[in-house]
């Protein structure tokens, strides 16, 4: 049978008219939808409105598809943003379920991937990091993980940040001294490494503790990560107290030591969830237009930290709705915990506690509490959400005023949506590549950073050569897909770390493609080459501004410059570190991984091995007389 997310489990019909015209107009909207109409079952699904580009402007669910759609065409009742949309309308895609719980798992899945503009879309580029004890090896590993499940183990999460999963492995390891260490550090071994010896690891690697006793560790960590914490710390307790009657008092100072580390844990967190078990726990805030939705993650009675979001395209939308549009996004990346506690219902509350148990797989509550120790723990998360919005209330408002301030200096037509800034890294020519980030009022646009490999070892020295090359791939792409420049990934603003050699390379090669509106600036060193803080922004017509030491502007500017460059430098170094691990002999035919190795571990270096004479490639072990022909036949053929 087909699961929640199975591609094939739906039945998908593009509609197969479009009505022309690409300037908005609310009755050749209402036209489209009318049309679409009159092939509509009654039924659930999910409906997808276009605008005349194709691109989709609305994803909606539907208890009965001809019953919902059919409401978009009594315009008067719409809300204005509702009115916007139809008037966009051109086309439309439908997609029947079988009941209206999949409709919901359907349009959090597409509202994920496509993003539309007209729904409320949970804007986090950051995926959620869990915790991963592995189970495919005699001695387990514990370490930090993102992403698809792909390793067999137990998943412990979400966690709200890397900082927390950081700090809940370092307790792991001074309360249970399990290894953390990858499969290749484990299996070159031959004594045990500093983390043994400050008492973080019981070095199964050099049989310091045996296969028994190191399960009986992993045990006792899923318990405590499981929420078992009491059960552990008793053991503990009776651990140490037979260890002092056998008078072996380094160990029970071992035993001692792993105490207070169980106790330090429980005592740090934020909140008291005991008795909890697994739970999400969220409450939103609204006000000056916008909306927080502060998460708390509560595992095995744990508090495993605790995030704020700040849902988008909430104008005109019920509080009620926005919350549940958050719960079907959230969930469609994290799997849901059996109870879920909020501070008011979300809409259809029925409908998405029944969408969510089909996605976990058994009976997913959402409650509301009144009174009890839980309500304490929602209160706590109305005043994080409260206070979150106001810091970040707060945050747009002086942020708009350095942007105004920004258009003021510049001579800009307006405050820029998009900045688009760019650097490159080598090293002496080695590994080029250039990067671009993105940011815009709310902040850094992550999901919209790029890299740009040199793959022309001609430029790969020449920074001016490298900045031609990044925006002739750039700006030609945008050209191709978006020349009417409607998509809203056109840059208001380019920032370029260089001085007036960059920016004239960058303005020439734009120039070649037939643009000159697009406003750039370039960003180079004072006569102390920054370390005063003094940079020299050039102007495209030959001007140059400084900015005193301590102006806003010049400060937002510097952050934009340093993120670049710390973009840069860690895709440089994640292409360098890459790079080490390759050999000439992967380019060797009939040399696979395992051969490599032998020839590796028997000669020492690839260099070794090209220079190698045919009887000595043939003595190394697991290589025959062909293969070795073969391997000196490619390096002296």
């Amino acid at each position: 049978m087909s699961g929640p997310q199975s591609p094939d489990r739906f039945s998908e019909d593009k509609a197969s008219f479009t009505v022309t015209g690409s300037q908005p107009d609310i009755d050749m909207g209402v036209e489209a939808i009318r049309t679409t109409l009159k092939t509509l079952p009654i039924r659930p699904g999910v409906y997808r409105m276009h605008d005349a580009r194709g691109d989709i402007l609305y994803v909606g669910k539907a208890r009965a598809l001809k019953n919902r759609v059919a409401n978009y065409t009594q315009v008067d009742r719409l809300p204005r943003r509702l009115q916007r949309m139809v008037a966009q309308t051109r086309s439309m895609t439908i997609v029947t379920t079988n009941s209206e719980a999949e409709a919901l798992l359907l349009e959090a899945q597409l509202i994920k991937r496509y993003r539309p503009p007209y729904n409320v879309l949970l804007r986090d580029d950051k995926s959620f990091p869990f915790i991963l004890l592995r189970e495919d090896h005699a001695f387990p590993r514990v370490q930090k993980h993102r992403g698809a499940r792909k390793y067999k183990g137990r998943y412990y999460g979400p966690f709200a940040s890397a900082g927390s999963v950081t700090r809940t492995i370092n307790a792991l390891q001074k309360l249970f001294l399990l290894r953390s260490c990858t499969d290749s550090f484990f299996a070159n071994r031959s004594r045990p490494c500093l983390l043994y010896q400050i008492k973080r690891c019981s070095a199964p690697c050099v049989d310091r503790i045996d296969a028994a006793g190191y399960a009986e560790l992993v045990n006792d960590a899923q318990d405590f990560l499981g929420g078992k914490s009491t059960a552990v710390q008793k053991k503990l307790g009776v651990a140490m107290e037979q260890a002092a009657e056998s008078l072996d008092f380094e160990q029970a100072a071992v035993i001692r030591d792993r105490l207070k580390a169980l106790t330090f844990i429980q005592g740090s967190q934020a909140i008291n969830a005991e008795g909890l078990g697994d739970a999400d726990i969220f409450a939103l805030a609204a006000k000056g237009g916008a909306m927080c939705i502060q998460a708390f993650f509560i595992r095995g009675g744990q508090n495993w930290g605790h995030r704020s979001f700040f849902p988008v395209h909430t104008t005109d939308v019920a509080e009620d709705e926005v919350l549940e549009s958050f719960m079907a996004q959230f969930y469609e990346e994290v799997p849901p915990p059996r109870l879920i506690l909020a501070d008011r219902q979300p809409a259809e509350c029925e409908l998405m506690a029944l969408a969510l148990s089909e996605r976990a797989g058994g009976k997913v509550r959402i409650e509301v509490p009144q009174r009890g120790d839980r309500t304490r723990l929602i209160k706590q998360a109305q005043r994080n959400a409260v206070e979150a919005l106001d810091r970040r209330l707060a945050e747009t408002t002086s942020q708009g005023k350095i942007l105004d301030e920004l258009v003021e200096a510049f001579g800009l037509e307006g405050v820029p949506d998009r900045i688009e800034i760019y650097d490159n890294s080598h090293i002496q020519g080695a590994h080029a590549l250039g990067a671009m980030v993105v940011a815009g009022p709310e902040g850094f646009r992550k999901n919209a950073y790029r890299k740009f490999n040199m793959k022309n070892p001609d430029i790969s020295n020449d920074d001016f050569a490298m900045m031609r090359d990044m925006f002739e791939r750039r700006f030609g792409r945008a050209q191709k897909e978006d020349p009417d420049r409607d998509s809203g990934e056109w840059p208001d603003l380019v920032l370029i770390d260089g001085g007036k050699g960059q920016l004239s390379a960058a303005r020439a090669m734009l120039e070649e493609m037939g643009i000159e509106d697009v406003t750039m600036i370039g960003v180079a060193k004072g006569p102390h080459h920054g370390r005063d803080g003094r940079e020299i922004f050039h102007m495209l017509d030959g001007r140059e501004i400084n900015f005193p030491v301590n102006h806003p502007v010049l400060f937002y500017l510097q952050r934009l410059r340093d993120e670049a460059h710390r973009f840069a430098i860690g895709a440089h170094r994640a292409k360098r570190s890459k790079a080490i691990t390759v050999s000439s002999l992967d380019e060797v035919p009939g040399i696979g991984p395992a051969r490599k190795k032998a020839l590796l571990m028997h000669f020492g270096t690839a260099r070794a091995v090209r220079d190698a004479a045919l009887d000595d490639l043939a003595r190394a072990p697991g290589v025959s007389k062909a293969v070795a022909q073969q391997v000196y036949d490619y390096f002296h053929g």
